[in-house]
Order: structure tokens, then sequence, then C-alpha cells
């Protein structure tokens, strides 16, 4: 037992040492004062308004997410009588709709991140020809990737109902959970607020930075993909031969014996780190939403 008590004390202490980069803080998220930090629903809410998916309640999505984790640990414990695979599993089933949640909101922020000059630049030819703000911006609702084109109509919608910009300013904001949104609407709201005859040309500086800023990335994305791909392959491959190998009934036994599920756990919690590790070593840098 000592040897295994080490090895645990091992991995914490290595746990520990690479917190900062698999949990960086998030200095966006925090306000001057006592003000706390966002809890766990309003996380949750900003990656499902990031993915697309506003609509969908906080807790009914954790609450999709721990019944796919209690089924799947239950069926793997029914077919693998395994209890700490099947545990395993569950945690496993049980953050895979995080993660689709997530590929998809990259997937969407890469898509926006491609259209947003394009955007701006049809919103400078709209002021141009005479538009007023409010119409030049709800005339992208014509224009824009269909990912963002519905918070654009409701833009259209709440200014039509209303007559009142700056409430629809706000839910076109909350809607994209977007830092070129925020830039954006915040530069737009300043026009309106205090007026000023050069938003043309500041949103044309603007379009002409996200054009560099965007080839940049794709390059930087294109050349690292792989290194992702192989490190997943990686983090996946152990697990593929371990099923495999509790198929055989001497495996399950050994498995299922007390030094087989220490075995299964450590192992899960180092793929958990590794794969975090991974990915905080990979990432590229995102823009902050500093006018959330």
């Amino acid at each position: 037992m000592i040897p295994v008590a080490l090895g645990l004390l091992a991995g914490v202490g290595v746990l520990l040492m690479a917190s900062p980069w698999l949990w960086p803080r998030h200095p966006e998220s925090e306000e001057v004062g006592p003000v706390a930090r966002p809890g766990v629903m309003a996380r949750v809410a900003t990656r499902l308004a990031q993915a697309g998916m506003a609509r969908v309640a906080p807790g009914a999505f954790l609450t999709l997410c721990a019944s796919l984790g209690v089924a799947v640990g239950a069926v793997v414990g029914v077919l693998l009588p395994i209890p700490a695979l099947a545990v395993v599993a569950g945690v496993a089933a049980a953050i895979l709709p995080w993660m689709v949640v997530g590929a998809r909101a990259r997937r969407r922020r890469r898509l926006v991140r491609a259209a947003w000059p394009d955007l701006v630049d049809h919103l400078v030819a709209g002021l141009r020809s005479g538009e007023s703000l409010g119409e030049a911006v709800g005339s992208l609702a014509e224009i824009g990737p269909a990912e963002i084109r519905p918070a654009f109509a409701g833009f259209e919608r709440e200014l039509r109902a209303r007559g009142l910009l700056a409430p629809a300013l706000d839910r076109l904001k909350e809607e994209l959970a977007d830092p070129v949104a925020d830039r954006l609407v915040e530069t737009i709201r300043l026009a309106r607020e205090v007026g000023g005859g050069e938003l043309p040309t500041v949103l044309r500086a603007l379009a002409s930075s996200l054009r560099l800023e965007g080839a940049a990335r794709a390059e930087a994305e294109a050349r690292q993909s792989w290194v992702v791909a192989a490190a997943r392959l990686g983090v996946v491959a152990p697990w593929v031969v371990l099923l495999v190998l509790a198929s055989r009934p001497e495996a399950a036994a050994a498995y299922a014996s007390a030094a087989g599920a220490i075995l299964l756990l450590v192992g899960g919690a180092l793929t958990v780190v590794a794969y975090r590790l991974m990915l905080a070593v990979g990432r590229l840098p995102e823009e902050r939403r500093w006018f959330a």
C-alpha cells in the first residue's frame, strides 16, 4: 500500500503544479469590489449561448449530463462487472455533453469570427447610404451567417416593438455572447449617445484588424490541428484496449479487485489531467469579453 500511497501523493502534487494552466482564473468574470465570480449556472448559460443554444435552460442541461452519466454507468456495470470501470464510464458520459457544446461553441465562434469583417463592412455601407443605426444593424439579419441571423432578427423585432435602441442592443449582445459583438455594440451605443461622425472610420479600422487577426489565427490552427488530433487519439486508445481486455473473464476479475479499481481510477484521473494539459498547452488565446 505504501507505493500506491506515494503514487497518489505524487499525482496530487503534479495536479497542483499544473492547476494554474488547467483551471486558469478569468479576470473578465471578476469585478472590482466584493462581487463574487459567476456561479456554475451563469457559466453554463454563457457556454450554451456561445453554442447557439441560448434557449436551453442551464438546469435542464446539467440534468441531462447527470442522467446520461448514470445511464451509461449502469449499462457498463451490467455488461462488464467492474465497478471502477462503470464509474469512469459514467463520469466520461456526464462530461460528454459539455464537450459537445464546447466543440459547437468553438466551431460557431470560428464561423462568426470569419464573417465579422464582412458584416462590419456592410454596416458601414448601410450607414453611408443614409440608414439609421438601428436599420443598418437590423439589415445584418439578411446577410450574416445562419448561426447569428436569429440574434439580429431578434434585435430588429425588439427595436420595432419598443422603439428603443439601448434594450435591443443589450439583447443582441447577450444572444451573440461574442467579444467582437461586444466591441461593435458598445461602439454603436457610444456613437448613438454622444454622437460623432467618425463611426464609419472606426468600423473600417475594426474590420481591417479583424481580417489580420483571423488570417494569423487560421494559419496557427491549421499547423496545430494534427498535433491535437494525435493527442486525442493517444488519450482514447488505452481505454479502447481496456474495454477489449475487460471482455475476457480473467481480465475482468483482475480489474474488479481492489488493486484493479485503484488502477482504473488513477488512470481515469491521469487521463483527465493529460487531456486538460494538452488543451491548455495547445489552446490559442481567446479575446476576452471586456464589455459583457
